[in-house]
């Protein structure tokens, strides 16, 4: 008797196991489940007013991959041709030169990041000192290795005070184009110099 008891009492605990793995299968794979059927802007679908391609949440900088088509360049590789890398060292993604004279360019505002490989430049927001009731906020994108004026897009936030607070401006029509003619004259500049240099 004591045999089938023993054998009664292991039957009973079986299913208690199974359920148990079945239950912890279940809860490893709801996170799964879910983060599948989200759509957390990921697919780009999300539209904003006044949104281009290149200020979108979904930009993913040059050849929609954040080291650009080539990858990451350790040691030079200069595939670009002109201005891919810098002085031959530990190349970067996008046109040296138009990198260079984005920075030099916005070197009075404060970046907030500023990403080599993907050609993306973020300043914070600034204001100038003869006018303390307006802000303004560029991001640069270089989407091309060559030194090129279609390889160069900048986007200018402007905001102005409002009560206790910033609210959201109009920028004036040409206020990018300027920008941009003014990094890629000075991009020309660092290639001249640097071509005479040589």
């Amino acid at each position: 008797m004591a045999l089938t008891l023993n054998t009664a009492h292991r039957h009973s605990h079986a299913p208690d196991l199974k359920a148990i793995a079945r239950t912890f299968a279940v809860l490893l794979l709801l996170p799964v489940l879910a983060a599948c059927s989200s759509n957390l802007a990921g697919d780009g679908s999300t539209e904003y007013p006044g949104q281009s391609p290149y200020n979108s949440p979904s930009f993913q900088g040059p050849e929609g991959s954040l080291l650009g088509s080539d990858g990451l360049s350790l040691f030079g590789g200069n595939n670009g041709g002109e201005g891919g890398g810098v002085g031959g060292g530990a190349g970067i993604g996008v046109n040296a030169f138009l990198w260079r004279a984005s920075l030099d360019t916005v070197s009075f505002m404060p970046v907030t990041s500023a990403d080599p490989f993907g050609g993306v430049i973020i300043t914070d927001w600034y204001s100038p000192s003869e006018s303390p009731d307006e802000r303004f906020k560029l991001n640069i994108y270089i989407l091309d290795r060559q030194l090129r004026a279609d390889g160069l897009r900048v986007a200018v936030f402007r905001e102005v005070r409002a009560g206790d607070g910033w609210a959201s401006a109009e920028v004036s029509d040409g206020t990018a184009a300027q920008l941009e003619d003014t990094i890629l004259t000075r991009a020309r500049q660092l290639r001249v110099n640097q071509q005479a240099a040589n």
